[in-house]
């Protein structure tokens, strides 16, 4: 059945109060909880929550702009460089003080209730090479330690894109002379072959403790032999490397942290972690979500044994990154679903008591509800048999784990999905296109042919995109439903493929699964927000949210949503809030209903992880999010720039 999902009354009204309903406003509460926000995701767990109840489903309406703040760092690839920036920092608000990172590594900080600068600081990067420039965040670190008003007492740790970690005071700006040689890390150390090659941290170090857990982005699909995927524990007072986990498989020897001080290499080509490392600081351990061994489509005798971590989350003890189990979520991944969004712990109520868990989503729009102590699943994982690759000198897993609850947030299609806006023209050239693809579901793999991938490499569930409310039990996930085309081309001297997988006997060719229009061959809405109780696994409510603003001539009159890159924060206040859509909306929902309450307009793309604080008993709530959109989808309607948007209740 086709449908299309409109907005709520009160989200089409934009707030305009009808006859004499709104003359007159409730008062701001000011009675309620006051809150920093010292880390990237609110916590260690980064479950993307926060206690503040000053903003409501009934007051939501009346939020405004109170502060913007422009970096001037920003680059699109219209303008010619060669070089697109991300703005998907989440900010810190610490000390007084809100800190955020740009796309050239300039760390900022504001007076978080007027958006005024105190301090900025410059780590002048060495970008050549780097295409995207992305920096996800900054981390904070206080010294318990150091004497009261020492220099560096206060910390604030940025990792850069050519391949170092700063340390600055988190109070006047100026490097830290004693961590690392002047402030700075040289985190190349033990992979100087892969100088400038494509391998750099993108998201925040974790610090638990006082050890600073890293890893880093490697570029995809570019030769068999890439960066090593080393996850590294550092001390955060000197920036000593305390421990390394060289994810290789049991057959062969890791390279430790005591081996690399004497000049031995890290073990290259192995799974990488480029998104949020979470942790749990009570139980000591480090939740590290991990990519794949290159190449990502094919494997065959390339990897060799090293998928044994690809596609997992592993379990790392905070102080020696000893391997405390690990769960793999794919098989011998042939897909790129690699873990993109933070795992988060939780506690989940039973009969029985509460028990420890961790949350993994993933692209394939499978939720794992783990024990975050042993990894056990909390509820049935079944090996399931999946279609088998045909693809010579590839050997594809027979099976695939599937939980049994959550249920799926995306089941797999069916030729009553395809969908075109001319049944007589685009969708009969779909229901054609797909006639000639493989397609077994989830785990088809790619083919000679042409295969359908769905979800496609990009989700299913991305960046950022889990929170967690640990009083009801509640997460939310934001997830869209884009499928693709992925066809193994044998390679030719001379011709650029997308994915020239050097080493392979393939290249790959990815391409949208759309029709002649543009728009995916599936019916509409493509984006959505999802909730589960994490208690007894059941789905809570579903909603599409976006439109195709920027994409089509009156597009922000279809709300059929789009890729859906970014993160969602839940409130005590009821609320959820989100951009992430690559229009330039930021949106509220209901958190008990899903129903949209709020939507404004952004200078741009809304790409990051929205936060939130209230500093004082007599000050307001604010939320903030960064709106720079994405510049390597510029054609997806990303809209690039720079803006630091806080918003707070009107009087």
């Amino acid at each position: 059945m086709r449908y299309i999902t409109l907005p709520s009354l009160a989200a089409l009204l934009g707030g305009l109060c009808l006859l004499s309903a709104c003359s007159e406003h409730t008062p701001i509460n000011y009675s309620g909880p006051t809150a920093d926000w010292p880390v990237v995701g609110g916590t260690i767990g980064r479950g993307q929550y926060s206690a503040l109840d000053q903003v409501t489903p009934q007051n939501v309406d009346r939020l405004e702009v109170a502060w913007t703040h422009h970096s001037g760092d920003f680059a699109r690839a219209s303008d010619g460089s060669g070089k697109v920036t991300a703005f998907e920092a989440s900010p810190l608000v610490v000390n007084d003080t809100l800190y955020y990172c740009t796309p050239y590594n300039r760390i900022f900080a504001l007076d978080p209730e007027t958006g005024e600068e105190r301090w900025v600081y410059d780590a002048e990067i060495d970008s050549t090479g780097v295409q995207s420039h992305i920096c996800r965040g900054v981390t904070y670190w206080e010294d318990t330690q150091a004497a009261p008003g020492a220099d560096c007492a206060r910390r604030i740790f940025m990792s850069t894109v050519d391949g170092r970690m700063v340390g600055v005071d988190a109070d006047t700006g100026r490097a830290c002379a004693d961590f690392g040689s002047a402030g700075a890390i040289d985190l190349m150390v033990g992979m100087e072959d892969f100088r400038q090659s494509g391998v750099y941290p993108t998201s925040p170090p974790l610090a638990i403790g006082d050890v600073l857990v890293t890893g880093a982005l490697v570029i995809d699909n570019r030769s068999s032999k890439e960066a090593p995927g080393v996850v590294r524990g550092f001390d955060a007072r000197s920036g000593e490397l305390r421990w390394a986990f060289d994810p290789v498989p049991p057959s062969m020897t890791p390279v430790t942290a005591e081996d690399v001080k004497n000049g031995a290499a890290f073990t290259p080509s192995t799974p990488n972690a480029w998104s949020l490392i979470s942790g749990d600081s009570e139980r000591g351990i480090v939740y590290v979500p991990m990519g794949n061994p290159a190449n990502d489509f094919y494997g065959g005798q390339v990897r060799k044994d090293l998928d044994y971590y690809g596609s997992s989350l592993v379990a790392l003890d905070a102080a020696t990154g000893a391997v405390k189990w690990h769960f793999q979520t794919v098989h011998h991944d042939l897909w790129d679903y690699d873990l993109a969004a933070q795992p988060v712990p939780f506690t989940q109520q039973t009969e029985a008591g509460p028990v420890p868990g961790v949350m993994v989503a993933t692209k394939t729009g499978f939720i794992f509800l783990l024990n975050g102590e042993t990894g056990e699943p909390l509820f049935p994982v079944e090996e399931r048999p999946v279609a088998q690759t045909d693809v010579p000198g590839e050997v594809s897993s027979p099976t695939q784990p599937f939980p049994t609850k959550p249920a799926p947030l995306l089941p797999d299609l069916t030729e009553d999905d395809l969908w075109g806006l001319l049944s007589f023209y685009d969708e009969k050239a779909c229901r054609e296109q797909f006639a000639k693809l493989r397609y077994e579901g989830v785990f088809t793999p790619p083919s000679l042919e042409g295969s359908l991938q769905f979800p496609g490499f990009v989700g299913g569930v991305n960046w950022g995109g889990v929170s967690i409310d640990p009083v009801n039990n509640r997460a939310v996930v934001s997830f869209h439903r884009f499928p693709f085309m992925l066809k193994m081309v044998e390679r030719e001297p001379g011709q650029h493929y997308a994915y020239n997988m050097e080493g392979a006997p393939y290249a790959m060719q990815p391409t949208l699964f759309g029709s002649p229009l543009g728009a995916p061959c599936i019916e509409p809405p493509w984006s959505y927000l999802a909730a589960v109780d994490l208690n007894t696994g059941e789905h809570l409510w579903q909603a599409p949210f976006g439109t195709l603003e920027n994409l089509a001539p009156l597009g922000q009159f279809f709300p059929w949503g789009g890729m859906a890159l970014g993160g969602n924060l839940q409130t005590a206040g009821g609320l959820v809030f989100i951009a992430a859509t690559m229009d330039t909306q930021f949106r509220a929902f209901n958190a008990s209903t899903g129903e949209e309450l709020w939507s404004t307009g952004l200078p741009y793309s809304g790409h990051a992880m929205p936060m939130t604080y209230r500093l004082r008993p007599d000050s307001k709530q604010f939320v903030v999010i960064a709106a720079g959109g994405k510049g390597l989808f510029e054609m997806m309607g990303s809209k690039t720039g720079d803006a630091l948007v806080a918003y707070a209740l009107a009087d």
